[in-house]
């Protein structure tokens, strides 16, 4: 399965953009796409920017992810717990 990541875009310099997901800062090319902008939401897969997002499903995406990093956290405390796998 692959995965992309909603990032905000802070600078751009010539294709290359510098974003921001969750405080953490990555490089990505921006060469995949046209008219992106300082303060745009673009999704992040293998370093390249693949899509303009709005900022209300980028923000809907991170919280999804947050809720699947959770319960990952609450499934591995109650396999500690049991000692047993959850699958």
């Amino acid at each position: 399965m692959c995965l992309s990541i909603p990032a905000k875009v802070e600078s751009i310099e010539g294709d290359m953009a510098q974003v921001s997901v969750g405080g953490a800062k990555y490089n990505a090319s921006l060469q995949m796409l046209d008219d992106v902008s300082v303060g745009d939401y673009v999704l992040i897969h293998t370093g390249f920017a693949i899509q303009k997002i709005s900022e209300e499903e980028a923000k809907e995406t991170l919280r999804v992810f947050e809720e699947f990093d959770d319960l990952n956290k609450q499934m591995d405390e109650e396999e500690k717990e049991t000692g047993e796998r959850i699958v």
